[in-house]
């Protein structure tokens, strides 16, 4: 008898669920058609908001910041009105009460994807680079396809894309090649130490101007940087117009092929560093003594041994064990003629 009860009271709870859930089915279908309006009426607006700010570029990152915050608004909206909907004494306060009851634990649990969340924020508001900018991050080089709430991808010149955490790009240095119009390429070119260094910088500048990429303002210039071992270096300085990566590769074979070509046929040495070796001869009577050692460098006015070609060295070589056999040779001699007397 009690089974059957049980088992009465259950099927009667099931009933009731099934009763409940039929009545609350139309509330359940229009909460999901009104939630569906508020999605994509939220989608809409980010792109009415993002098209208004296109034209403009200084506006146009502050368009993604505002687009994405009224998508983010309109879609909390429609689900306080759904869930009003479903259940018709649900609050708006109620779920603002549970959201600060378990915000501390969300803060912590998502820690790292909150950071990333403001300093996307920041880096659209701040606009230290924008989308299409080429910009150097570390090991990483390459144009900004886009920058999310998250991260921000760059394409590489390879073609590779790279997804950089915001929170990273914020807190560490960025290098942004575009930022500016006009961009300086620098490159130092080596003259042997006989040449005439004012004739080597003019040439120079002749052969920089001659390319229709350089820029003619700010003016080009060539400035003597170093005298290197076997080279006097001279660095040539020229300013391109736009400054992007493939103006830069283009520009800088244009001016050095234009360079090397104009010095040789002008008989400006470009000289490659050469090192001399000195062998030390080991067989000197002078080897220990390194005030006298010849090491390449002047020992003042002490005695030092005169140089040796190798063939008179190895001359002496045989001399000195030939007589040094021949030596041998007299003793064993006096040795013999002692033991026959």
């Amino acid at each position: 008898m009690n089974f059957q009860a049980s088992i009465s009271a259950a099927w009667q709870k099931i009933q009731g669920t099934i009763d409940t859930a039929i009545v609350m089915l139309p509330n359940i279908v229009l909460a999901l058609i009104v939630f569906a309006l508020f999605f994509f009426a939220a989608r809409w607006l980010k792109l009415l908001v993002k098209r208004l700010t296109r034209r403009h570029r200084q506006a146009r990152n502050l368009g993604m910041v505002l687009g994405r915050l009224a998508q983010g608004t309109v879609i909390l909206i429609g689900l306080f009105v759904a869930l009003s909907i479903v259940i018709p004494t649900f609050k708006a306060g109620d779920l603002v009460q549970l959201l600060g009851i378990s915000g501390v634990a969300i803060g912590f649990a998502f820690r790292d994807i909150l950071q990333n969340f403001l300093a996307g924020i920041l880096i659209l508001l701040t606009e230290p680079f924008r989308i299409d900018d080429q910009i150097v991050f570390k090991d990483f080089e390459g144009t900004v396809e886009n920058i999310q709430t998250r991260a921000t991808t760059i394409k590489t010149y390879d073609g590779r894309r790279i997804v950089i955490p915001n929170s990273e790009l914020f807190t560490n240095s960025v290098t942004v090649n575009t930022a500016f119009d006009a961009r300086r390429i620098e490159y130092d070119i080596g003259i042997g130490y006989g040449d005439d260094i004012e004739s080597a910088k003019r040439l120079m500048l002749e052969a920089i101007y001659s390319v229709d990429e350089v820029l003619t303002d700010p003016a080009a210039d060539v400035l003597v940087m170093e005298l290197a071992e076997s080279s006097v270096n001279i660095r040539a300085r020229w300013w391109i117009k736009p400054p992007r990566r493939a103006d830069d590769l283009y520009s800088r074979d244009k001016v050095l092929s234009a360079i090397k070509q104009k010095l040789v046929e002008n008989g400006i040495d470009l000289p490659y560093p050469t090192r001399q070796i000195l062998f030390h001869d080991q067989t000197e009577d002078t080897d220990g003594d390194r005030s006298r050692q010849r090491e390449g460098w002047p020992a003042g006015n002490k005695q030092v041994p005169q140089p040796r070609s190798i063939s008179s060295s190895l001359r002496r070589l045989a001399q000195i064990r030939a007589s040094s056999n021949g030596s041998a040779g007299n003793r064993e001699q006096a040795q013999t003629a002692n033991d026959d007397q």
